[in-house]
């Protein structure tokens, strides 16, 4: 769970929305993440927290809710902090269900926030405003919703939470993809080049590479259809320069000219021998001399093309395997 699924979930229990705010000044607070699709609601948290006699300190972050329609408070509000609040001193606990809703959030944030990072308010920002966060639980919501709509047919409704969970899987393998790509950057993979590079997973990121990909040209009408039976395969090198490299392939392979226009762009991934092999078939103009300079200089590899005139393009890419146990 992140920051981003804290803030859904307490919205879903007090039936408002949810929003973060930080202290950037003596007299100023902005929002920083918020549950709802939409603009948070106006709220002047450094007069509400003066009222109380709160003390907000510049930089402190902040979790807020309109209160209930039915009270005239207003607003409630919580913490970002990574202890629990001490009890209450006759051990009677006079919070009402939204109070320690919004209570357990801010508690829950600054925990998340908290593992592993020097900056926690950076971090929790970073992952409550993620769009990769905000567009997972949206389709989420969309979901649920959708389970209850009671005047929509029973195939139409499967039809769609199917789509919506073949989205979701898609999300979830960009953010795996991109908390790869993060603690290889940490360790210096990213900068690695030849044999002085780091092992990465080759499947993990030209699968990732081709999700994001596949988005793109449905959008344009072509399909684009990936095969492999491989689970995991490392190499050695720069995992960037391998989705780079893929990206430009298939963009290349998807852009036809003329009467080939339309036409779809297939990608298989084997391995035979001690090599990772990577065909590539359309009907476009690959750029030979690019996918050639990375296979050769970062990985070692070597490319052939076929293109036979007025039938698709294939391109091999070739790329010698490391030992897949290290020590």
């Amino acid at each position: 769970m992140d920051a981003g699924e804290v803030l859904r979930q307490t919205s879903a229990v007090i039936g408002r929305p949810v929003t973060i705010w930080e202290v950037t000044g003596p007299h100023e607070a902005v929002p920083r993440a918020t549950s709802s699709a939409g603009a948070p609601s106006p709220f002047d948290l450094h007069t509400i927290l003066k009222r109380w006699k709160v003390p907000i300190p510049v930089g402190s972050v902040w979790i807020a809710a309109p209160g209930p329609a039915s009270k005239e408070q207003g607003w409630l509000v919580a913490p970002v902090r990574s202890r629990p609040a001490s009890g209450p001193p006759d051990g009677r606990e006079r919070r009402s269900r939204d109070r320690l809703a919004l209570e357990l959030a801010g508690l829950a944030v600054g925990c998340i926030a908290n593992l592993g990072t020097a900056s926690p308010t950076g971090a929790m920002v970073h992952q409550a405003t993620n769009p990769l966060t905000a567009a997972r639980a949206g389709v989420q919501l969309a979901m649920e919703s959708i389970g209850h709509w009671e005047d929509l047919a029973a195939d139409r409704r499967t039809t769609l939470l199917d789509e919506l969970r073949e989205v979701l899987d898609d999300i979830d393998r960009t953010s795996e993809y991109l908390r790869v790509m993060k603690e290889s950057a940490r360790s210096g993979a990213l900068t690695a080049r030849g044999e002085r590079g780091g092992r990465f997973d080759a499947v993990r990121i030209v699968r990732s590479c081709l999700t994001l990909e596949g988005r793109i040209l449905r959008d344009r009408g072509i399909e684009l259809e990936f095969t492999t039976d491989l689970e995991a395969v490392y190499l050695k090198g720069d995992p960037n320069a391998l989705f780079d490299l893929m990206v430009s392939v298939v963009r290349h392979a998807a852009d036809p000219v003329g009467p080939k226009a339309g036409a779809g762009v297939r990608v298989e991934l084997v391995q035979k021998g001690k090599q990772l092999e990577l065909v590539v078939r359309g009907r476009g103009t690959v750029d030979v001399a690019k996918a050639r300079s990375v296979a050769e200089n970062v990985f070692g590899g070597r490319v052939s093309i076929e293109s036979p005139a007025g039938e698709e393009t294939t391109l091999t890419i070739l790329l010698p395997l490391p030992p897949q146990r290290e020590g």
